[in-house]
């Protein structure tokens, strides 16, 4: 059971999965899934809320995120858009400044770079910009991060992008509590949502409790979790990379190492009382994400606790656990060291801890 949830953890499985357990309250729901109820329950909750993209629709989007929802609700709530960000995009923000609600799917995050002045300069920016009078309730999401095979143009994690700007809230989900909770939350919120998915993620089950299969279940924005509690030392991540962290901590366990896992859930804002928490009670801190290390968010969650009361309880200077500062390679063998593995996580906690 231990190595078959190591394997799902780990994305690698693309079965499709959504099976009522002999438990009557617990249930398995895949990521897509659960992103996929989140939106069914919000569209049918709120008429304002619409979903519009590229392939959303009738092929019921390009990972099947969007599935059935067209059939349900129509054109004029599940929009198929022509492959043009920059003009979905703003047809987006124009609708939420009217009071609508969409959401508003990237096919990848990637692809957000045709749209990033809609949604820096339009979205991010109107609500400071209009003195509080003209709220932008968007979600924008899609999958981010790196996948498989795809190379350098489409495998950019844009956390620390999106992180950087005020006026957005930006959200990176791990598990189906995550997924549904967050993305429920989001189309919730009076303000602009980034939605950091992970392509690699949908496919994989996860438990869910009758509670969190509730309409009304949602993850509030700007709290962490910690998914994993420890004595020696803290592990900080998001997305994907939080169940390569429960891995790395279950093989260091055998050792005699307790690793505390703390899965940000959101990069914007940021809770930093929970990861000055889970320092303070450590002593050692290690973050691990899948972008690019300069300007990165290990950069400013390690500059974080510089800055804060957690600094003079740490033991070790902290180490952060990234992707190779390159441009992602074709190559599998070379993508496989360009990306956080397992094994650079141990390492790292052994070197804080001098093992």
């Amino acid at each position: 059971m231990a190595s078959l949830r190591s394997f799902l953890r780990s994305g690698k499985t693309f079965v499709i999965l959504f099976v009522v357990t002999s438990c009557a309250s617990v249930f398995q729901v895949n990521v897509r899934d659960a992103l996929n109820q989140a939106m069914d329950e919000e569209l049918e909750r709120d008429e304002r809320v619409f979903l519009l993209g590229e392939e959303v629709a009738q092929y019921d989007g390009a990972y099947k995120v969007s599935r059935g929802l067209w059939k349900k609700y129509g054109d004029k709530r599940i929009i198929d858009t022509p492959i043009t960000e920059m003009g979905f995009a703003g047809i987006a923000v124009g609708a939420a400044f009217a009071g609508l609600r969409p959401i508003c799917e990237f096919m990848t995050w990637n692809f957000s770079m045709q749209a990033i002045d809609q949604v820096i300069n339009s979205a991010a920016k109107t609500y400071y910009m209009s003195a509080g009078f003209q709220t932008v309730p968007i979600v924008f999401r899609g999958p981010n991060g790196s996948s498989a095979g795809v190379a350098a143009q489409h495998s950019q994690c844009f956390a620390a992008w999106y992180g950087h700007c005020p006026g957005l809230k930006v959200v990176s989900p791990w598990n189906s509590e995550d997924a549904r909770g967050l993305l429920k939350a989001a189309i919730r919120d009076d303000n602009p949502v980034v939605f950091l998915e992970n392509e690699m993620m949908y496919g994989v089950p996860f438990e869910l409790s009758e509670e969190m299969m509730h309409k009304d279940f949602v993850i509030p924005i700007g709290k962490a979790k910690v998914e994993r509690q420890g004595t020696h030392i803290t592990l900080v991540s998001h997305s994907r990379c939080v169940g390569f962290c429960l891995d790395a901590a279950a093989v260091l366990a055998k050792e005699g190492v307790e690793c505390e896992v703390v899965n940000l859930r959101t990069i914007r804002p940021l809770d930093v009382d929970t990861i000055e928490a889970s320092v303070m009670k450590t002593g050692n801190l290690v973050t691990v994400e899948g972008g690019w290390p300069q300007y990165g968010v290990g950069a400013e969650i390690c500059a974080r606790i510089m800055e804060g009361p957690a600094f003079n309880y740490l033991d070790a200077p902290a180490v952060r656990v990234t992707g190779v500062d390159i441009p992602m390679p074709y190559a599998k063998i070379l993508e496989d060291h360009s990306v956080p593995q397992i094994k650079d996580i141990i390492f790292s906690v052994k070197k804080v801890l001098n093992m």
